[in-house]
């Protein structure tokens, strides 16, 4: 195809949750270069390498059919500042040298900073997916990474109205925004993603079932990865005495990050509700969570893999940035008091059947490709 019919375009990703994110953007991409409609999307990825254990990655790319990454950062792990700045100098040499048109940046981790400071220092447009949305809790690393993103960003892709009137209420795609950023609703990718991935893991729900011992809705499902819960030994104790007196069975992936703690905690007390395993994949976490009693996490995304699944959810956290799943009930927000948590569990939760998804319908992906597109 002549070159002056081709756009590149650079996604950067390092992290679980923005593999998620990316499959279904990339399989958006496809099908518009399938149609032969505009220009070809000469499409690179780059991967930082923050999650690097095989159980987090690998399953991830090959599951969700994510082409293999064009580059691979390998930073790894590490204290934040050494990681992000091995990041920002690997990535400004890929940078340099492929020159995008445009760089894509997901979510809120490390390697979203990373890829949105890189673009704005190269003048490189950037487009953030999943923008806008806002916890309000300065000291989680989560939060500033998403808010210094969004204000570095020309093109800001949000999953709902709410984070929409979040950017609109810092001054970002208003009338009056000097930068003249443009917000635009497409969905939330995630959905996508699920969508596109469900039917593969019901097939294969029975055997994910039978391979760890449970039994459908008749057992919860732990979640656990974010550092203010998972880097002091007190709190992961509060948290597991309080799953260890309920009448099923918890079932805990562990996060490479909070199995260096687990041992320690669990030398204080007979944890014989947990069963801990390791990271599972996209298709086996998706069974997990469809066929659990209620979830409990201190994920983001998993708040809203519940809703779509229509199970119940108690986050172990005191805010959000999906508060449209706790308006509609769906959702219940404790921390990690034994008591709170318990007191949540224990209560009816209304039905999660049949809510309405402030989220979109599933084709955020084909929209965000759309917009890209247009202000190119």
């Amino acid at each position: 195809m002549p070159k002056e019919h081709t756009v590149h375009w650079l996604s950067v990703v390092g992290a679980r949750p923005q593999f998620v994110k990316l499959a279904p953007f990339c399989q958006a991409v496809k099908r518009h270069n399938a149609t032969g409609i505009g220009p070809h999307i000469d499409h690179t990825i780059v991967h930082t390498g923050q999650h690097y254990d095989g159980n987090m990655t690998d399953c991830f790319f090959e599951q969700m059919r994510i082409p293999q990454p064009d580059f691979n950062l390998e930073v790894g792990s590490g204290p934040a500042g050494r990681q992000l700045g091995s990041m920002l100098e690997r990535l400004e040499s890929v940078m340099c040298s492929d020159r995008p048109a445009w760089v894509i940046v997901y979510g809120d981790t490390n390697s979203t900073l990373a890829g949105a400071m890189i673009a704005a220092q190269l003048n490189i447009s950037l487009a953030h997916v999943e923008a806008g949305c806002r916890s309000y809790t300065p000291d989680m690393p989560e939060e500033r990474n998403r808010v210094l993103s969004d204000h570095l960003s020309q093109l800001l892709l949000v999953p709902s109205y709410h984070a929409a009137e979040n950017l609109s209420r810092e001054g970002i795609g208003s009338q009056d925004d000097p930068l003249r950023r443009r917000v635009i609703w497409i969905g939330d990718t995630m959905y996508d993603a699920l969508l596109a991935s469900i039917g593969s893991a019901e097939l294969r729900s029975r055997g994910t079932l039978d391979s760890f011992g449970l039994r459908d809705n008749e057992y919860y499902l732990l979640t656990l990865h974010r550092a203010n819960n998972t880097e002091c030994p007190e709190i992961l104790e509060r948290v597991l005495t309080a799953l260890q007196n309920l009448m099923f069975p918890v079932i805990f992936p562990v996060h490479p990050r909070t199995r260096k703690l687990l041992s320690d905690v669990r030398t204080q007390e007979d944890h014989s509700r947990l069963h801990v395993i390791s990271p599972v994949g996209y298709q086996e976490m998706l069974t997990l969570e469809k066929h659990a009693r209620v979830i409990l996490t201190d994920s983001g995304g998993v708040q809203k893999e519940a809703l779509y699944l229509h199970v119940p959810c108690v986050t172990l956290r005191k805010e959000t940035e999906w508060p449209e799943t706790v308006a509609l009930g769906a959702n219940r927000l404790v921390g990690t008091d034994p008591d709170a948590i318990l007191s949540a569990l224990h209560r009816p939760f209304h039905s999660v059947d049949n809510l309405p998804l402030p989220f979109g319908d599933g084709h955020a992906c084909e929209n965000a490709v759309a917009h890209i597109l247009e202000c190119s």
